[in-house]
């Protein structure tokens, strides 16, 4: 049986994609793969993924070009502890990235955004490693609002940063492009069976 294996990283919900999926292409076996973003290029450069949901940015020219649709972007929200101020700030309430810049900011933000004190030299951790540091009330964590949710902890707040969102792509090896591969765009996409690319 032929299948389609499809790489995501945390955050990445592809349960109704995979449906669609099952519904179209009964005998293409689609299999997930969850992944850490690091990993993300990774497993396509070494066949372990023939697709990737992935968090922007990646390198879409090395080692080979790749293919890259664009599906949606992800609000950043500042990840604290129940007694950091933000817990304060409506739900819906936007903060400035000027509120935080006497932060401790626990893991690297890509955008390469960081408070403008000096900073503690945090090991590297995970994501739900960096949200149990904020929960203990040593920092605060930037990461894409589903990725907050996926971590979860009733000791922690979360409210919407003015940082630019993050995209969320579906990645693949321009030198494999097939029909199944532009078959998955279309079901990631909203396509309907009958509709043309």
């Amino acid at each position: 049986m032929q299948q389609l294996r499809v790489a995501f990283v945390s955050g990445v919900t592809p349960d109704k994609w995979a449906r669609a999926w099952r519904e179209r292409n009964p005998k293409i076996r689609l299999e997930l793969q969850p992944i850490e973003q690091d990993q993300q290029r990774v497993v396509l450069d070494d066949g372990t993924a023939d697709m990737v949901i992935a968090r922007l940015p990646v390198d879409l020219e090395s080692p080979t070009p790749l293919h890259c649709v664009k599906l949606y972007d992800e609000v950043p929200v500042v990840v604290a502890g129940l007694d950091h101020f933000v817990a304060a700030a409506d739900q819906d309430s936007t903060i400035p990235m000027e509120d935080l810049a006497e932060e401790q900011l626990v893991l690297p933000h890509p955008s390469g955004w960081t408070p403008s004190v000096d900073q503690l030299a945090f090991p590297p951790m995970s994501v739900k490693d960096a949200i149990e540091v904020a929960a203990s009330g040593t920092g605060i964590v930037i990461v894409p609002m589903s990725v907050a949710r996926l971590h979860h902890r009733k000791d922690v707040v979360q409210r919407p940063v003015e940082l630019e969102p993050t995209s969320v792509a579906l990645l693949w090896l321009r030198s494999a492009d097939s029909d199944v591969h532009q078959d998955f765009v279309g079901v990631s996409r909203g396509r309907r069976p009958s509709s043309s690319r």
